[in-house]
């Protein structure tokens, strides 16, 4: 199976997680821990890189729903990198692409999240 997951800190309280492959139900839980573990780390800018990913389904946008509503109520935000159309229909067709910004690039999602000099860009 072709799935891989990488967090690194990009500034004060920014996290970047990049996934690699298919992000499905047998993916998603790892994940979905992945994700915890940045906020409780103290992320409060989570950017989801989704570039190098070719398949997502329900259980990875209940996943990222999930990290928005843990990280909301402390003015967190979770955004994604992602330029592939068939990804980016999934979050126009649920409607999703109103709750996350959803940018083209690693470097213009943390430039709107104010991060400078991030590794990565």
């Amino acid at each position: 199976m072709n799935f891989d997951i990488k967090a690194e800190q990009a500034g004060a309280g920014a996290w970047v997680i990049a996934l690699t492959g298919e992000i499905d139900l047998y993916t998603a839980p790892e994940f979905k821990q992945q994700l915890l573990d940045v906020i409780e780390q103290g992320a409060n800018q989570v950017v989801v890189d989704l570039t190098d990913t070719t398949f997502i389904d329900s259980t990875t946008l209940g996943v990222l729903v999930g990290g928005v509503k843990r990280l909301r109520p402390n003015g967190g935000q979770l955004s994604i990198v992602c330029s592939d159309r068939n990804i980016t229909k999934i979050f126009e067709i649920t409607g999703l692409n109103r709750v996350f910004p959803i940018h083209e690039t690693r470097a213009e999602a943390l430039e709107s999240l104010g991060v400078v000099g991030a590794p990565n860009q």
